[in-house]
């Protein structure tokens, strides 16, 4: 791979988004490849579009209110000069990469990787109870196995640009997007390589962007919230 694309969508996100550009440039500093931050604002009636041009990303529009049409939007900008040679990353604007994030996914896509699946961690569980947080990390664990694990994130998700077009890239999903593509990728026998040794930072936010993304989630593990 000889270039990198960094996805990140955004519905009324300008409170949060600038901790989340500040570490994806810290981890794009250095790569011996060229990058490109892309900020999809969706639907926003704030200032995020504002903000992500101020941080150095370049901005696409949409009003989709689709975290998989926006997702979908930006890998498209991403893809204007086409595929060859670009590897696709993506995350989400409540989310923090570790600064060590460019170099490992530039190393599985070398390595002749496909889709690559990373794992996230709860920043703060501040607005959360005990018992959510207990919870979520007792499934999580679950779901691991040594590095191996059977979580998909569209925070902590990259994919050969050419392998994204033959699979057709994101669908028009409300939410799911994410699982999607990789379940088409491991249909098609794609090198789906799922590790967990750069977990991405989220938030516990209580307000969803997606009607059934990750606080909706923790939303259902809260027995004093209606499900």
């Amino acid at each position: 791979m000889n270039r990198v694309a960094v996805v990140v969508p955004a519905h009324d996100e300008q409170a949060l988004l600038p901790g989340c550009l500040t570490s994806v440039r810290s981890a794009l500093r250095g790569l011996p490849v060229p990058s490109e931050v892309i900020v999809v604002a969706d639907d926003c009636r704030d200032e995020t579009a504002a903000v992500a041009a101020g941080l150095g990303a370049v901005v696409v529009t949409v009003r989709a209110r689709s975290v998989g049409r926006a997702r979908a939007a930006g890998m498209a900008h991403a893809l204007r000069h086409g595929p060859d040679g670009l590897w696709l990353l993506s995350t989400d604007a409540d989310s923090r990469v570790p600064r060590r994030w460019g170099d490992w996914h530039l190393r599985h896509a070398r390595a002749g990787v496909d889709l690559l699946v990373g794992t996230v961690r709860v920043a703060d569980w501040g607005p959360r109870s005990e018992l959510v947080r207990t919870r979520f990390e007792t499934r999580y664990r679950h779901g691991l196995s040594g590095t191996a694990h059977r979580h998909v994130h569209g925070a902590n998700l990259g994919c050969a640009a050419t392998v994204y077009e033959r699979l057709g890239g994101f669908s028009d999903l409300l939410h799911g997007e994410d699982h999607d593509l990789v379940e088409r990728g491991r249909r098609r026998a794609m090198r789906v390589v799922a590790d967990a040794g750069c977990p991405v930072r989220t938030s516990a936010r209580r307000r969803s962007r997606a009607p059934h993304g990750f606080a909706r989630y923790l939303d259902t593990l809260d027995d004093r919230l209606p499900t």
